[in-house]
């Protein structure tokens, strides 16, 4: 499976996920362990990865991570939800 790069990078979900794990304060392990609880299989090294922009985030993934931090997809992806993308 190829797996594109967007300017070299995986995903740009990363840094909002790491942003909004620290204002939970949540470890990285923590949150591995919430996504596991939701039938992701990740671990914290696979968390470090995303953050750090290395891993591409599938969309089960996405949804899960937005579940588990209570933040709206739209919050993930930094856009705003009246941008016209809910049409």
């Amino acid at each position: 499976m190829k797996i594109y790069h967007y300017e070299g990078k995986a995903n740009i979900i990363g840094p909002n996920i790491k942003k909004i794990r620290i204002s939970l304060h949540l470890s990285q392990e923590t949150l591995a362990t919430k996504m596991q609880l939701k039938n992701i299989e990740i671990s914290q090294k696979v968390i470090s990865r995303i953050e750090k922009q290395e891993r591409f985030v599938t969309d089960y993934e996405l949804l899960a991570f937005s579940e588990v931090l209570k933040v709206d997809i739209y919050e993930l992806l930094g856009a705003k939800k009246d941008a016209g993308y809910d049409q």
